[in-house]
C-alpha cells in the first residue's frame, strides 16, 4: 500500500492533521502520522514527539518543561530533519504533506528538503504566496497557499486542504518510473540572452552522449546546480552563465549567494566558466529599481524585470571574484572569454552595448586568474555557434 507521512504538530493543530489522515485514509492510501508538537497530540500518532527530539539526542520531556518555543521549533524541526529521511530509506512511506504557518512552515520543510528529489513533497502553508526560498532551498518542496489562517477546519480550509491531499495522493498514485539513461549528467546555466549559446552547445553535447541539465541563471537556478554538483550528480559543468555574481555584489534581486563558482571547483569536477549576462544587474518592476541606480543604463526586460548595465568598475569587481573563485578550483577548468560581447544586448546596436566595459572584465580576469586556469579567447559573441561549439567541446577535452 502506498503511504503518505503527515508531519506537524498534532497537538496546536490536531483536529486539521486528523482531518488530513482521514482524507488520505479515504482515498484508500496508508498513512505515517509524525507528531512535532511538544504537548499530548490530539490523536495517537505512529512516530511520536519523543522519537522525533531523540533523533539529535534531546529529551521531549525537558523540552516542554521549558516553555521556550524558539528551542522547541529548534529541536523539533533538527529531529524531523534526520528521523524523516531514515523513515523514507526504510520503505515507510512515498510521499509528505504539512500544514502551517510560519512556524509550522518552519518545522515541516527542513525534513522534506532533506528527501531525495522527486519524493512527493506539499506543504500548505500562510507563507506560500512570498518569497519561500528559505523554505524550498534547493529541493521540490511544493508550496501551497492556506489562503486562510491554518488554524482550525472551516469551508475555506477544508476544500485547500482536500486539494493538497489530492495532490500529493496523485503524485503518489500516479508515479512514473523514469529509467536511467546511462548518460553522463553534465550541467548548464542559461539566462534568456545566452539561450542561443546553450541550445547550440547542449545539442551538440546530447549528439556525443551526454544528458544536460539546464539551471535558469535566476539564483535559485545557480543554488540548485551547485547542490547537485556537491551531492555527485554531475560530471561537468558548462557554466556559461555566471550573471548571478552581478546581483550578488551589487544589490540585484537574482543572486545566487557568495558560494556560487564553488562546487565543480571543490569536488574537482571538470567545468568550462564564460561570462555570459555579466552586462546585467536584475530588478523587478521599473518601479522598484533603487533610487541610486534611477539615472543608470536601464532596459526594461519584460514588465516584471528591469535590466541596468554594469558599469566599467563594476566589471573590475566581477572579475575579480570570478577568478578568485576559479583560482580555487581542484579539477580541470577552463575560461571562455566572448571578446564579442558577453549577451544577446552586448552587441552592436544592442541597448547594452559596452566594449569598454566589457575589456575592464576581461582584463581583471586575465589578470586575476591562476595558473590552473586554461583560458581561451574567441573574437565572437557568447551566443555565436562557433563560441558555443567551441565550449561543449572544450568541456569534453576537460573530461576525458
Amino acid at each position: 500500500m502506498k503511504t503518505i507521512a503527515i508531519i506537524g504538530t498534532f497537538d496546536t493543530k490536531g483536529r486539521e492533521f486528523k482531518f488530513l489522515k482521514d482524507l488520505v485514509e479515504q482515498r484508500g492510501l496508508g498513512t505515517l502520522c509524525i507528531h512535532t508538537g511538544i504537548y499530548e497530540p490530539y490523536f495517537a500518532p505512529d512516530v511520536s514527539n519523543a522519537e522525533v527530539a531523540a533523533a539529535v539526542g534531546e529529551d521531549i520531556a525537558v523540552i516542554a518543561q521549558k516553555h521556550d518555543r524558539a528551542l522547541a521549533t529548534d529541536v523539533m524541526s533538527r529531529g524531523a530533519e534526520k528521523l524523516v529521511p531514515q523513515l523514507f530509506a526504510e520503505g515507510k512511506f512515498d510521499g509528505i504533506i504539512s500544514v502551517g504557518g510560519s512556524g509550522g512552515t518552519s518545522l515541516a520543510t527542513p525534513a522534506m528538503r532533506a528527501l531525495p528529489i522527486g519524493v512527493p513533497k506539499v506543504m500548505v502553508s500562510t507563507m506560500a504566496s512570498g518569497n519561500v526560498s528559505q523554505y524550498v532551498g534547493t529541493s521540490d518542496v511544493v508550496m501551497f497557499p492556506s489562503v486562510v489562517d491554518a488554524e482550525g477546519l472551516n469551508e475555506i480550509s477544508m476544500r485547500i486542504f482536500s486539494n493538497a491531499v489530492n495532490a500529493v495522493a496523485g503524485m503518489v498514485e500516479n508515479r512514473i518510473d523514469i529509467p536511467d539513461s546511462g548518460k553522463p549528467l553534465l550541467a548548464a546555466t542559461m539566462f534568456g540572452v545566452t539561450t542561443p549559446c546553450i541550445k547550440t552547445a547542449k545539442e551538440y553535447l546530447e549528439s556525443q552522449g551526454y544528458e544536460v541539465l539546464v539551471f535558469h541563471a535566476t539564483g535559485a537556478g545557480g543554488k540548485s546546480m551547485e547542490a547537485l554538483i556537491n551531492a555527485g550528480f554531475i560530471k561537468g559543468v558548462l557554466d556559461i552563465t555566471t550573471t548571478e555574481w552581478c546581483d550578488e555584489l551589487y544589490g540585484g534581486v537574482l543572486n545566487a549567494g557568495p558560494d556560487r563558482l564553488e562546487a565543480a571547483g571543490k569536488k574537482g569536477i571538470p567545468q568550462v566558466v564564460s561570462v555570459g549576462a555579466l552586462d546585467m544587474v536584475n530588478f523587478g518592476p521599473w518601479d522598484t529599481v533603487p533610487e541610486q541606480y534611477k539615472g543608470r543604463n536601464l532596459y526594461p526586460h519584460n514588465p516584471t524585470v528591469t535590466l541596468m548595465r554594469t558599469t566599467v568598475e563594476e566589471n573590475r569587481g566581477l572579475g575579480k571574484v570570478i577568478a578568485e573563485k576559479l583560482s580555487m578550483a581542484k579539477g580541470p577548468t577552463a575560461l571562455m572569454l566572448p571578446l564579442g560581447g558577453v549577451s544577446a544586448i552586448d552587441a552592436p546596436g544592442q541597448p547594452f552595448y559596452g566594449p569598454e566595459e566589457d575589456a575592464a572584465l576581461f582584463e581583471e580576469l586575465r589578470r586575476g586568474i591562476g595558473p590552473n586556469v586554461e583560458l581561451v579567447e574567441m573574437q565572437n559573441n557568447v551566443n555565436d555557434d562557433d563560441f558555443a561549439l567551441a565550449a561543449a567541446k572544450k568541456l569534453i577535452e576537460l573530461m576525458k
